[in-house]
This record gives structure tokens, C-alpha cells and sequence, in this order.
């Protein structure tokens, strides 16, 4: 009886929460799918049943292919640039240099800023005309290389990404920090006494007792990056002409835009099955990698 009524009581005070998760992140799935069968502008109760004509159009549509294949671009960079840059600026925060705690919070301020303010901030760097970087390059001489970043569509897309990973570094340098904290001391004294390097320790012992961190982290960024909204909206709305488009933008665009709830659904179910599937493999990959070196 003790035990039941501990049970029921722990309950009780989480249920608020599975209530809050059940009914915004687990019931939208099925809903979302089952509207994705259906033609409907998500106002007037009347919905026409289509089977799965939205997936046909869907997989026959070129500017959500190219929105995908933006969304893979986003995740590659993310993982390849956020994830080693913020390690190594854990590597520096965590480090006995002086002034660390300063760096701590000058390194984390993007983190707090809004996705608006980081939008609109970001904007003004690429104004062509009196913007900062355009400002900066005619300042060293360097004119020709001045361009108008948001606007033209071979730069829009890694103009942003290359906001999204000011603005999202931060928090897995906060993540790999914890991390190394907990690395104890007497390993890498061990490794000293060895005769070991610095960068000798890093490859060679930080980094795997790293490896379940950096997996997580992956994972994080992977599907983070499928999902990613505002700040593509907030800079460029997905353009010029869809160039910096993602699947996020373009599912938006359809459902609230355009009032096809349908078609917008139907992106959405598909943003979630293949966020899905590309996690389950880099998690056995992990697997298969980390039970390989044992």
C-alpha cells in the first residue's frame, strides 16, 4: 500500500506534463496524418478525401525537393561546424586561462538573445548597402567582394546557416563543458606522466569518453536542423525565389499561406519520418562504432 501510494503520488506530479507532452508533441503526429489524406484549408469544416493524392503531389513537387535537400545541407554544416566549434570553445572555457568566466558569458549570449533579435541583428550585418560586413570589406579594400547576401540565391541559404551556428554553438559548448567536467583529472595526469601530448590526449582519451556526448549532440543538431523555422523565416522567408527555402518554411507556407492544411500536413508527416529514420541510424551507428572499439 505504501509503495502504490508513493507511486500515485509521484504521478500525480508528472502528470501534468505527460498531459502537456500527449497533447502538443504525440496526438499532433496521428493528426497531422490523418489530415494529410484529406483536401482541406484548415477553416471551413468541409474536407474532401483524397487517399494519398498529397503524397503523390508531394514526392512530384520540385520546390519541396529542393527545401529538402536545403534541410540536408543545414544538417551537414550544423554537424560539421557547430558540434567541433563548440567543443573547442568548451575546451577553452573549461581551461584555467584567465578570464574564462567572462568568456563563458560572452560565448553564451546568443543563446539568449530571441530568434527575432538574431534574425533582425543578422539582417543589419547583411544590408548591402550600409551593412557591416559589406562595410567591413569596402573598409580593407575589398569591394569586389561585396554583395547583397540575402538577396542573391547562391549565398542566401549559407549566409543563414551561418547564423544559425552563431546562434546554436553556444548551447552544445554548454553541453561538451559538462561533459569534460566530468572527465576525472587523474586520467589525463596519467597520460602526462606518460609522455602524452595535448593533442595526443584529446584524440586519444578525451574524445572517446566523449563519444556518447557527441552522439547525443548529433543527434540534437540532426534533428533540430529537419525542423528549423524561425530564424530562415525571420531573415529571408525562404527566398529569393526558394533558394534558402526548408521543409519547415515550405509546410508553413502551404498550411497558413496558402490554406492547404492537407498538402501542409502531409510535409510535416514527412518532416517527422524522415527526422525518424536519419536519427535511428546515426544512434546504431553509434552503436556499432562505440561496441567496435570495445
Amino acid at each position: 500500500m505504501k509503495k502504490r501510494s508513493e507511486f500515485l503520488s509521484a504521478f500525480l506530479f508528472v502528470l501534468p506534463a505527460l498531459l502537456v507532452y500527449l497533447f502538443y508533441f504525440i496526438i499532433p503526429i496521428p493528426t497531422s496524418a490523418y489530415y494529410s489524406l484529406f483536401n482541406w484549408n484548415g477553416i471551413s469544416p468541409d474536407m474532401e478525401y483524397l487517399g494519398f493524392e498529397n503524397w503523390i503531389a508531394l514526392f512530384n513537387d520540385p520546390v519541396f525537393w529542393k527545401s529538402f535537400i536545403n534541410n540536408i545541407t543545414l544538417v551537414i554544416a550544423s554537424i560539421l561546424i557547430q558540434l567541433p566549434l563548440a567543443l573547442l570553445l568548451a575546451l577553452l572555457v573549461s581551461s584555467r586561462l584567465k578570464g574564462n568566466k567572462l568568456f563563458k558569458l560572452l560565448y553564451f549570449v546568443p543563446m539568449m538573445l530571441s530568434a527575432v533579435a538574431i534574425g533582425m541583428t543578422w539582417n543589419f550585418i547583411y544590408e548591402p548597402n550600409y551593412g557591416l560586413l559589406n562595410s567591413l570589406l569596402s573598409g580593407a579594400g575589398l569591394e569586389s567582394l561585396t554583395r547583397g547576401w540575402l538577396g542573391d540565391p547562391n549565398l542566401a541559404l549559407g549566409a543563414v546557416i551561418a547564423a544559425i551556428c552563431w546562434q546554436y554553438i553556444p548551447f552544445y559548448m554548454v553541453i561538451f563543458t559538462a561533459a569534460l567536467a566530468g572527465i576525472p583529472g587523474e586520467i589525463m595526469d596519467a597520460a602526462h606522466i606518460d609522455g602524452a601530448s595535448k593533442v595526443q590526449s584529446f584524440f586519444l582519451i578525451t574524445v572517446p569518453l566523449l563519444s556518447n556526448t557527441i552522439k547525443m549532440a548529433s543527434v540534437l543538431s540532426l534533428t533540430g536542423s529537419l525542423k528549423y523555422f524561425a530564424l530562415i523565416f525571420v531573415m529571408t522567408q525562404g527566398g529569393p525565389n526558394h533558394a534558402s527555402e526548408l521543409m519547415a518554411t515550405y509546410m508553413y507556407k502551404q498550411a497558413f499561406t496558402s490554406f492547404r492544411m492537407g498538402y501542409g500536413s502531409t510535409v510535416a508527416v514527412f518532416i517527422f519520418l524522415i527526422s525518424f529514420l536519419l536519427t535511428v541510424i546515426v544512434l546504431r551507428f553509434g552503436r556499432r562504432t562505440a561496441l567496435a572499439n570495445d
